[in-house]
């Protein structure tokens, strides 16, 4: 990750999570089931919308996840676009715990954990929990490999991605902006957003919009 844009062409990314669930507020671990927006997720995307109208994109793209379409088609209404989707862009595979209470995951988690406390990094608790499970390294590869894509594209311009919190997570990980051992302390609100550049080829990240990071971080 630079950390700097020096006097080089860059995209200008805005990386949204997308708005409330019914998933979300029944506690499920959505995955790449999908859920409708709450009323409230979509106050949440239109109030996205009206916050960011002064970007003026020329494009919107989002995760093929309804939850993430629906929350890119208000900004996309208001900016008078269309919005392109992608499976490059969606959360995490949860396999077998799909659609299952997230409690009920955790506790997987910390079982494995007081099993084998030298576990400490989370793609491998995941692993261990469930092989088909996609891991951090998955995640990150596929939605970097589509930011670069679409930052060559749109080098000078302005551009919203709507995607998910595990995959923002990734993301950020991947860039080196926290740790393995902090993923899990970090929390990405509804409509919370990244705002970083890109020129294809390297990130740097100007600005985050609803993401908390724990005090022990």
């Amino acid at each position: 990750m630079s950390n700097t844009s020096d006097n080089k062409n860059y995209c200008t990314i805005y990386l949204v999570r997308h708005g409330e669930t019914e998933g979300n507020i029944s506690h499920l671990l959505q995955g790449q089931h999908d859920s409708p927006l709450t009323a409230n997720g979509i106050k949440q995307a239109q109030t996205l919308a009206v916050e960011l109208k002064s970007a003026h994109f020329s494009a919107i793209y989002s995760s093929d996840l309804l939850r993430a379409y629906k929350t890119a088609e208000y900004v996309a209404i208001d900016q008078q676009l269309t919005v392109t989707t992608t499976k490059l862009l969606r959360e995490r595979f949860f396999g077998r715990f799909e659609g299952k209470p997230w409690l009920y995951f955790q506790r997987k988690l910390e079982m494995l954990l007081a099993e084998h406390q030298e576990l400490t990094n989370t793609k491998n608790l995941f692993h261990q929990v469930d092989p088909a499970v996609e891991s951090d390294d998955a995640i990150a590869e596929r939605a970097i490999r589509f930011l670069r894509q679409v930052a060559l594209v749109h080098l000078r311009q302005s551009i919203l991605v709507v995607t998910h919190g595990g995959t923002m997570r990734a993301v950020l990980l991947h860039l080196g902006v926290i740790k393995e051992e902090n993923l899990r302390l970090v929390t990405i609100n509804n409509t919370a957003y990244i705002k970083l550049h890109s020129d294809g080829t390297d990130f740097f990240i100007d600005a985050t919009v609803g993401i908390t990071k724990s005090p022990q971080i």
